[in-house]
């Protein structure tokens, strides 16, 4: 039967507000669980045992933690690597037991806990564990995204030498002397517009874009200053795992920003709320957050979505502090002009990064 559009009238429809699926705690326990099932059993053919994090309320296709973000446990044994794949989703990892090796497109990765990477789209990828223990990851992707758009692409491919090949080919496909686009001049038109030929479209401008590497041992002793920031600061402590590719957007990745906190004992933040999704790590210490009115706790190993889009929440340390990694869409809703974010709940709801933001007390509690 032939496909046919529906007219749907929404004349004088009103605004609504957003759906919000609520908040959830996946505990250490279940993920340790879930590492050993993974771990004894046999082994797929292309190496990865992988196990993907789905929200109750997600459907397919596009299955994730939160609307858009998939967060994944994957395993390696000792003396096994996982073969190549690629994909046009983007992705952050961690290490969370073990140690061990990525091979992202032409760079080479050794990592241990704590230690996070960035995946670029259609880069390809090997993991290996070269220890004596289980290897565990947690990695987050904006597949989910991809494919509620029905445009995720990923292959497989069939032996470890393929990344290098691939890699070596994509450098060579770079041309020697003028581009198509260089003798189609972009034309304006006035006030601002201009009309673009097609060779501009085929052919962007490109920003270079690198697996890079935050070894924990480098970013741990840094998180001391964010933590022992006075009382009274109307800030987050932590620092972005900022990757330069992504520019104006801040981030890790060009979909996500993944940052590091610390925190000392009994801090409790204000309540503020974005449209970025938020799933928190929490891999030290202890606390407690307040979503949409529902109060969690937390303690180290545990993963939580901790703010579905536009929720109102708010984190509070334990005794000890905590240390968490956070992964959130920041980047991908400044690239598409849809990051609104109210700091406070007396604030005005500003859309970052086509407005000056909110600016915090740091000035006064570093200048003091």
């Amino acid at each position: 039967m032939e496909a046919r559009a529906q007219f749907v009238d929404v004349s004088g429809k009103a605004p609504e507000a957003p759906e919000v699926w609520p908040s959830i705690v996946i505990t250490r326990e279940e993920i340790e669980a879930e590492v050993e099932r993974l771990a004894n059993a046999p082994k797929p053919a292309n190496g990865v045992r992988s196990t993907n994090l789905v929200h109750p309320l997600a459907k397919a296709p596009g299955l994730g933690l939160a609307p858009g973000i998939d967060a994944r446990i994957e395993v390696l044994n000792p003396g096994e690597h996982a073969l190549v794949r690629r994909a046009n989703s983007n992705a952050v990892g961690t290490c969370i037991r073990g140690t061990g090796r990525a091979r992202i497109g032409g760079a080479t990765i050794d990592f241990t806990a704590h230690d996070v990477w960035n995946v670029p789209s259609m880069h390809p990828v090997i993991y290996e564990n070269d220890g004596d223990d289980i290897q565990a990851r947690l990695i987050f992707s904006n597949q989910p995204m991809l494919e509620k758009q029905l445009v995720h692409y990923a292959e497989q491919a069939t032996d470890e030498d393929s990344s290098e090949r691939w890699f070596a080919a994509a450098e060579a496909a770079i041309p020697d002397g003028p581009r198509a686009k260089d003798s189609a001049p972009v034309v304006p038109i006035g006030g601002g517009a201009f009309l673009m030929p097609y060779e501009h479209l085929v052919d962007p401008d490109t920003v270079t874009n690198a697996a890079l590497h935050w070894p924990w041992e480098v970013v741990e002793p840094r998180l001391k200053a964010v933590r022992a920031i006075g009382d009274g600061y109307t800030g987050r402590r932590l620092y972005i795992l900022y990757n330069p590719a992504t520019e104006r957007r801040n981030g890790t990745t060009h979909s996500f920003f993944a940052s590091i906190a610390s925190y000392p004992g009994n801090v409790v933040d204000r309540p503020h709320r974005h449209s970025s999704a938020a799933i928190n790590y929490w891999f030290g210490g202890s606390g407690r957050s307040t979503v949409d009115g529902q109060k969690l706790t937390w303690k180290a190993g545990d993963l939580m979505l901790s703010a579905p889009g536009w929720s109102v929440h708010n984190h509070a340390s334990g005794p000890d502090g905590f240390y968490s990694l956070t992964i959130q869409d920041h980047p991908l809703m400044i690239a598409q002009e849809s990051l609104i974010w109210q700091e406070t709940m007396k604030d005005p709801i500003k859309n970052l990064g086509t407005q000056i933001g909110f600016q915090t007390n740091i000035a006064d509690l570093v200048n003091s």
